[in-house]
């Protein structure tokens, strides 16, 4: 009877790991799909109209879930705002909003989260903080220009914060020239290979 109640349990936790399972990987697979929704889209594709005639899927790194992780999460209260670099001569403002250190694949890392203060272009939620990083996957696999992730604002009373490198997405620039985005902060430099989320862009796909 106990080696009975063992084996229903197995099936159980079995069954159990495996929805958690599927259940995350059609959350990023629900997200990949929203981007070729929207890049399939003449009016909201960034890409160029001789580009949009032959799109049919960005390249995603394969989904792995040990890429998001749970970061602890240090406000930074009374930060300036500063102009971001871009591609071109824009400069929108932006605040620190927080620090995030977390460990990934064995390694300290840490990130700094940006709130964007102007509500001109793209990037402005205010429910939503601005996460732009390099890694070394830069230039290879992924983008050299470095890609984003765009986070919930945490609740005040928060010390911890989900960051999820399988939804990183790249900036408009890395299809079409004619867009202006920001440049990662030195500080976002990431000595590490994040791959997961949107590859470089192949016009082939």
């Amino acid at each position: 009877m106990k080696k009975l109640h063992l084996i229903i349990y197995s099936i159980f936790l079995f069954t159990n790991c495996s929805t958690k399972t599927n259940s995350y990987t059609e959350e990023i697979k629900q997200f990949q799909y929203k981007l070729n929704t929207q890049f399939a889209t003449p009016k909201e594709s960034p890409l160029t109209k001789e580009d949009l005639k032959t799109f049919k899927s960005l390249d995603f790194f394969d989904i792995d879930e040990t890429y998001k992780v749970e970061a602890n999460f240090e406000l930074t209260p009374n930060t300036p705002i500063f102009a971001m670099p871009t591609t071109t001569d824009r400069l929108p403002l932006y605040r620190k909003y927080g620090i995030a250190t977390f460990t990934l694949n064995g390694k300290k890392l840490e990130l700094s989260l940006y709130q964007h203060q102007t509500t001109s272009t793209s990037y402005s939620d205010e429910n939503l903080l601005f996460l732009p990083y390099k890694d070394t996957s830069n230039g290879t696999t992924s983008y050299g220009g470095g890609r984003y992730i765009d986070i919930e604002t945490p609740k005040k009373d928060s010390n911890t914060i989900i960051i999820d490198f399988n939804k990183s997405y790249n900036p408009y620039c890395a299809y079409n020239h004619k867009f202006s985005c920001p440049i990662p902060p030195i500080e976002n430099n990431l000595a590490v290979a994040i791959l997961v989320g949107v590859k470089t862009y192949n016009k082939s796909h």
